[in-house]
């Protein structure tokens, strides 16, 4: 068995990562919440928003999964939810008769515009306006390589 010296956190690093973790936590659950007037859970939400931006407002569910960062099984139980609710449409490929496109229905639009207004709010709220703007555009650079550094 070989063995391997862990290089532990620094007090500062553990202190830091704490941090980061326990905010980043409650972050997305004052976000959940506050989408809960909506209707909409954060997930739900994320989901609409992406489909809102696609060309024709469909995509791919894998496709999909992928660009929200969710297993294909969230996603379908997400879509699931979502249909019964009339805001989304399962459809199937036409280029590729396996794959599903997940459509974004009228009752959908509707959602995510009034939805959206509320997310902004929230975030601005929440994330943006509590940093300055160097700290947010900082936060943003220092995800965006650990974002990169994690993509397959």
């Amino acid at each position: 068995m070989i063995e391997t010296q862990v290089q532990w956190l620094t007090d500062a690093e553990q202190t830091a990562w704490r941090a980061y973790l326990r905010g980043s936590r409650r972050l997305e659950v004052a976000l959940g919440e506050d989408l809960e007037a909506v209707g909409l859970s954060l997930a739900e939400y994320e989901l609409i928003s992406m489909l809102s931006e696609a060309p024709g407002q469909a995509m791919r569910m894998s496709a999909l999964a992928d660009l929200i960062v969710q297993s294909r099984s969230r996603v379908t139980h997400t879509a699931a939810r979502l249909e019964r609710r009339g805001l989304v449409q399962r459809t199937t490929c036409e280029s590729d008769g396996r794959g599903v496109l997940l459509v974004l229905t009228d009752e959908g639009r509707t959602a995510v515009s009034r939805a959206a207004q509320v997310h902004v709010e929230s975030v601005r709220r929440h994330l943006v306006s509590p940093l300055t703007p160097q700290q947010f555009q900082a936060l943003g650079e220092a995800m965006q390589i650990v974002r990169d550094g994690l993509q397959d």
